[in-house]
């Protein structure tokens, strides 16, 4: 998924609490489930990060070399203004974009 295409605030902002509830009925799962899309968030772009990163990357760095590479420096940058993981997970959330289900409650339902 492409996170930097993704419309949402790029700061914490004040939620209704009902609005995490109603998908799951459950307060704590909703949390449960935004933590866990997060972690997933947050790997990807660190994984996507690391990959462009190591196209910068010279067998022989040298120390100027290390604070002179700009391209790198604006890249940093870049991936640094991104809205945070936590942010992107609950705006999917929210837009009902995550795929999630509780065991628990299918054993339940089959009974």
């Amino acid at each position: 998924m492409d996170y930097k295409k993704i419309k949402t605030d790029s700061e914490a902002v004040t939620r209704k609490l009902k609005d995490f509830d109603a998908p799951t009925g459950n307060i704590y799962e909703s949390v449960a489930i935004l933590s866990k899309r997060a972690n997933q968030i947050g790997k990807d772009i660190k994984e996507e990060l690391n990959r462009k990163i190591e196209e910068f990357a010279s067998p022989n760095d040298n120390l100027e070399e290390i604070f002179e590479n700009r391209e790198q420096i604006e890249l940093a940058k870049f991936y640094e203004r991104l809205p945070k993981p936590t942010l992107i997970a609950i705006q999917e959330f929210l837009e009902d974009k995550i795929y999630y289900r509780n065991p628990a409650k299918d054993v339940e339902n089959l009974s």
